[in-house]
């Protein structure tokens, strides 16, 4: 295999698989990244047996031919090299090395045989259809602070895809909760999703696809079955598959009868949090909210170093309410709003509180309180 391909080019692909490649692997190959070149283009794969990437790109293929390098060595390796420089693999089968020459440097790199590569078997995709980029990227990013890293609730470690009955018909749903807060993200249903099963797409995954949704006019077709999910533009394809377990019914969680409603500018919202937080114990992190006419009073009391209070004017008509929260989530929370203005939706201090970007229905959020 000979092959010379644009040094920005090589670059995003090899970067994409070596963040798919486990850091730490008992088996060999799947540290490496599979290379198949043919034709005009150059196809790059790896995988962690859960999670599959290819990515195509142009290059001048001397001799097609494939072969399995180290990802994470050749990544360096290009991330090094100079801008704008021409690359050129050459594989020797008999010795066991793949060749990098760009300009005056040169390295050599062990290579193991292709035949040893694991592929991801395919699956019969029951759903299939196309989203823009934006909106895919909308409901992941909006929902992915809130999937659980416990381990034990192996089930909460991904966000749950499916569809559902939104407020003007059926919509495509992303979920995330981790017990303590709830995201619930909303858009239109895409042509040909009625038949998606509700999958659970693990957290690793959602990382992984995050890069395939920064181009806002590329459009990502999406094919999912039970037990697997694909994402592909034009380039590059994400398999991946889905975590095996039933997502608990997050229904039941997301309050309806809050009526003390607060209306408060996210964006002041989020930097008293932070202000007052300063002086909480890295612990407990609570921050208290005391709510009166109009007058919102953010306070920290952390016994070991010190206190902190600030007030905000926000729009509230309710009775006087005092409720805890830790900090962290709140701040996750006001950070997901993309208009000015955040509404919370209260119902008592030990009641989880719902809040949305001004009225629209379309992102919610739970977030369970705290004893302060």
């Amino acid at each position: 295999m000979k092959l010379s391909i644009e040094r920005s080019d090589l670059l995003k692909a090899v970067s994409q698989a070596q963040s798919v490649v486990e850091r730490r692997n008992t088996i060999p190959i799947l540290a490496n990244v599979l290379i198949e070149a043919e034709g005009e283009t150059a196809q790059f794969r790896a995988t962690d047996l859960d999670i599959e990437v290819v990515d195509k790109t142009m290059a001048q293929v001397e001799r097609a031919g494939a072969t399995t390098v180290s990802a994470v060595t050749l990544h360096d390796i290009v991330r090094k090299l100079p801008d704008g420089a021409l690359v050129t693999l050459t594989d020797d089968p008999i010795k066991g090395r793949l060749t990098v020459e760009a300009g005056r440097s040169n390295f050599s790199l062990a290579t193991l045989p292709k035949e040893d590569f694991p592929v991801m078997a395919t699956s019969e995709y029951s759903a299939n259809f196309s989203a823009d980029a934006p909106v895919l990227r909308r409901l992941f990013d909006k929902s992915k602070f809130a999937v659980s890293t416990e381990e034990t609730r192996y089930y909460l470690n991904g966000v749950y895809m499916h569809v559902a009955d939104g407020d003007g018909g059926q919509v495509l749903r992303c979920v995330a909760t981790d017990g303590h807060r709830l995201a619930r993200i909303d858009a239109p249903l895409p042509d040909g999703a009625e038949t998606l099963p509700g999958v659970i797409v693990p957290r690793k995954t959602v990382g992984e696809l995050r890069k395939l949704l920064d181009d806002d006019d590329t459009k990502i077709a999406v094919s999912v079955s039970e037990t697997k999910v694909r994402f592909a533009t034009p380039s590059i394809t994400l398999t991946s598959k889905v975590i095996d377990g039933t997502f608990p019914d997050y229904t039941r969680v997301i309050p309806q009868g809050n009526t003390r409603k607060m209306e408060v500018d996210a964006s002041d919202f989020a930097k008293a949090v932070d202000r007052v937080a300063t002086v909480s114990s890295e612990r407990s992190r609570a921050v208290k909210l005391s709510l009166d006419e109009d007058r919102l009073v953010l306070s920290v009391n952390s016994p070991d170093s010190g206190a902190a209070e600030e007030e905000i004017a926000v729009a509230y008509g309710d009775e006087r309410l005092e409720i805890g929260f830790n900090a962290k989530y709140l701040l996750e929370i006001a950070s997901q709003v993309d208009r000015e203005n955040a509404v919370f939706l209260f119902n008592s201090s030990g009641d989880p509180t719902l809040m949305r970007e001004g009225n629209d229905t379309s992102a919610v959020y739970v977030v369970m309180p705290m004893r302060v």
